[in-house]
């Protein structure tokens, strides 16, 4: 009976320690699940930074579309702008005006500003046409006037001694005709007496001078070789 029980009290410690070794092993399932969630984690990572650089693929062609759409839709104001600025320096002043985005005024150096405009008296001579065409090639054309305050102000900067082509001109039967191709009004007019003339009937240009004791409009032939005034709109930035 005695040997019986030490038998069993044997089995039952090994059975004791035989289940203490499989305790021991039992962690390694669990290291099995962790490594299953690091995994996880890291899928969801790697889809939510995918996520983030589609959209700033997305934010980058948008801002790029824009842009192109800007440069093809520029409007024609701009394009005009752009065009009159050949100049290497303009002499600007500050506005006040109703436009926020744009409150200086410009005109190239040397031009001398007035109301919306800037005018630029030349100092060599050539034909009505010859003139013409240099003010084009500034972005401008010969003056033009329809008011005593314009007439004043030119003739003020104006060399008395000389004879200064505007833009006004006799394509036939005497219909004057401005170049900007505003309308020709008869009570803004600045005529010397017994002007226009059309001495020979050939005189179809128009010429602002000083012959004698204030200065006035005498019409005188096209291919007449006289300085100018070129006029041109003010720049606004």
């Amino acid at each position: 009976m005695f040997s019986e029980s030490i038998y069993i009290n044997k089995n039952l410690k090994n059975k004791l320690d035989s289940s203490d070794m499989d305790v021991d092993f039992l962690p390694a399932p669990q290291k099995k699940t962790m490594s299953h969630e690091s995994c996880h984690r890291f899928s969801k990572l790697l889809l939510t930074s995918f996520i983030i650089l589609l959209l700033l693929l997305k934010i980058l062609f948008s801002v790029a579309l824009l842009t192109l759409f800007k440069q093809h839709t520029q409007l024609p104001d701009e394009k005009a702008i752009t065009k009159e600025l050949n100049y290497t320096d303009l002499e600007c002043t500050k506005q006040h005006l109703l436009s926020k985005d744009k409150v200086w005024s410009c005109c190239p150096k040397d031009w001398k500003p007035f109301s919306s405009h800037c005018y630029f008296p030349t100092i060599d001579t050539a034909s009505w046409r010859e003139s013409e065409e240099k003010c084009s090639s500034m972005g401008a054309h010969l003056m033009v006037i329809h008011s005593q305050e314009e007439q004043d102000f030119i003739t003020k900067i104006l060399d008395p001694k000389a004879a200064y082509y505007i833009g006004l001109l006799d394509p036939g039967h005497r219909q004057w005709r401005w170049v900007d191709q505003t309308p020709y009004n008869e009570s803004a007019t600045f005529w010397h007496p017994s002007e226009p003339n059309n001495d020979k009937n050939n005189e179809k240009c128009v010429v602002v001078n000083h012959p004698s004791s204030s200065w006035g409009w005498n019409d005188i032939p096209c291919s007449s070789k006289e300085n100018s005034v070129c006029q041109m709109k003010k720049i606004y930035l």
